[in-house]
């Protein structure tokens, strides 16, 4: 029941019906829809983006149809995800033959300029070279020694998916988590978000970990280290030859030679896109399968409306840096950093239903326009919804989530710290 001072009514100026809403959040009427999306659309996305937005749309709705009527199994043999490994290792290998050819005009051209050519090469070569995730060295990472309850729950929600073993946890302020590999060894690094692990509730941690693990389950190609690195090798080239926006005389010149490498560049990323996209969204859905399985249905629908509030979560977060910063003291901020989860916690918790079906239909607004690789929240809680229910493979009783508490309490402290000193 909202307060007497959070609390507004008014009259829909479009349809007359009485609006009753927390006045912490926007007002709107849910007869009539006026002013569920009071931001609208967004900017006008580049060629590239709006290729990927029509992709993601018709991927998406044929995707939701096929997940509605029965989980999709992964073929076999993907001809989308064999041809897309062959092309990302196409791109590789322009990157290796740069390198290779860059060497031989060092060591060989010596006596003419065929040196600062191969010196060129030999720098866009390591420019455009894979990259290996490290362990992050500006957040707490825990090994198994540091945590053993959070990671003997991690191995009982790998078990479920199933998939190998994480090694490492990162934790961070943000309001996300992530698997990842990391090092030449590919080992795996789970990155877990304070600002939603501390908003969600101990089967809805569980649901987040199915789906995270999730994943690795299901064939998500673009998890991948060869197509990963593959499309941030075309990115790199798309930055390094895209045309120049308002070119002077001389700019002109150059904006004619790049333009065929940047629609060849172009074209190979689009391709790419079009291989990769139907498996990255179908990985999301069956992510959100194993979710379930580990958490129980009811959490993970629980979770992706958590997660409709993200931006909420973080707008508290960044509202309470600047509040310190403004303020000061290092009493005043300290106090501020012992409490600061709980407040973040209790304000999610105070967050009205009405503004989650506002949500809810914002998103629905907006589509596959905010990420591609994604299908949209409302869908996939939509999706969820559709499916038998399942019970929880995996239960965090109130003994473990007390343990897991007391692993992470030093990271705890110390991002609560980070994030109130700014």
């Amino acid at each position: 029941m909202l307060s007497a001072t959070e609390q507004t009514i008014q009259p829909c100026p479009q349809c007359g019906t009485e609006i009753r809403t927390d006045r912490r959040f926007t007002t709107w009427c849910a007869a009539c829809d006026w002013n569920v999306d009071p931001v609208g659309p967004e900017t006008r996305p580049g060629r590239l983006e709006r290729a990927r937005r029509r992709l993601a749309q018709r991927y998406g709705e044929r995707l939701l149809a096929e997940m509605s009527a029965g989980t999709p199994r992964r073929p076999r043999r993907d001809v989308a995800g064999v041809l897309a490994h062959a092309i990302a290792l196409c791109v590789h290998g322009v990157t290796v033959a740069m390198a290779v050819g860059g060497a031989l005009l060092v060591v060989l051209g010596w006596g003419g300029a065929l040196p600062v050519l191969g010196a060129f090469l030999l720098a866009l070569a390591w420019l455009l070279r894979p990259r290996f995730a490290k362990l992050p060295d500006d957040a707490p990472v825990l090994h198994r020694a540091d945590a053993p309850r959070l990671f003997a729950l991690i191995d009982e929600v790998a078990a479920v998916a199933p998939t190998g073993d994480v090694h490492a946890v990162a934790v961070t302020a943000d309001v996300n988590a992530s698997v990842y590999p990391y090092g030449i060894r590919q080992r795996r690094l789970l990155t877990l978000g304070l600002g939603l692990w501390e908003i969600t509730a101990p089967q809805e941690r569980v649901a987040l970990l199915g789906h995270e693990l999730g994943h690795y389950a299901h064939g998500d190609t673009r998890h991948g280290v060869i197509i990963a690195n593959a499309l941030r090798s075309l990115d790199s080239w798309r930055y390094l030859v895209t045309p120049i926006r308002n070119p002077g005389a001389i700019e002109v010149a150059m904006n004619a030679l790049y333009l065929l490498p940047f629609l060849a560049v172009q074209g190979v990323t689009m391709l790419l896109d079009q291989l990769t996209l139907r498996a990255a969204q179908r990985a999301e859905y069956l992510a959100d399968t194993t979710a379930a399985r580990a958490g129980s249905t009811e959490a993970a629908v629980a979770l992706m409306d958590r997660l409709l509030v993200a931006d909420s979560a973080e707008a508290v977060l960044l509202r309470e840096s600047n509040a310190r910063q403004v303020r000061g003291g290092g009493a005043s901020r300290e106090e501020a950093a012992r409490d600061l989860w709980d407040r973040l916690a209790a304000h999610v918790e105070s967050i009205p239903e009405n503004e989650y079906e506002r949500r809810r239909r914002a998103a629905a607004l907006h589509g596959h326009s905010v990420d591609t690789t994604h299908p949209p929240t409302h869908l996939r809680r939509a999706c969820l919804l559709a499916a038998p229910p399942v019970p929880a493979a995996v239960t965090a009783d109130a003994e473990a989530v007390a343990a897991i508490t007391a692993e992470l309490a030093d990271a705890r402290l110390e991002l609560a710290r980070h994030v109130v000193r700014g």
